[in-house]
């Protein structure tokens, strides 16, 4: 199973868990299983139109998916998907 992990400040969201075991062999299918393990993380991941908020990064390994396949970038059993929102700041 691929890990997801979860950044400090959305950790309330999963039960203060920082990794999760996630089933996918995408990115999408991975956030899909997020989102059904951990309900309340969904409106901070994705828009009313089901689309990722533009603030959400997720990296497998090294990569930004945005620079891979998008959501539709694979993932492997024990790959990292790391989950870093933007922060914004003046």
């Amino acid at each position: 199973m691929p890990l997801l992990r979860i950044p400090t400040p959305l950790r309330t969201y999963s039960n203060g868990q920082s990794e999760v075991s996630v089933i996918g062999t995408n990115v999408q299918e991975a956030l899909t299983d997020l989102t059904t393990q951990y309900p309340a993380l969904k409106p901070h991941l994705f828009n009313d139109g089901g689309d990722l908020r533009p603030f959400v990064n997720l990296f497998v390994g090294e990569h930004n998916i945005k620079d891979l396949q998008g959501m539709n970038t694979p993932v492997r059993d024990g790959e990292k998907i790391m989950l870093i929102p933007s922060i914004a700041g003046g």
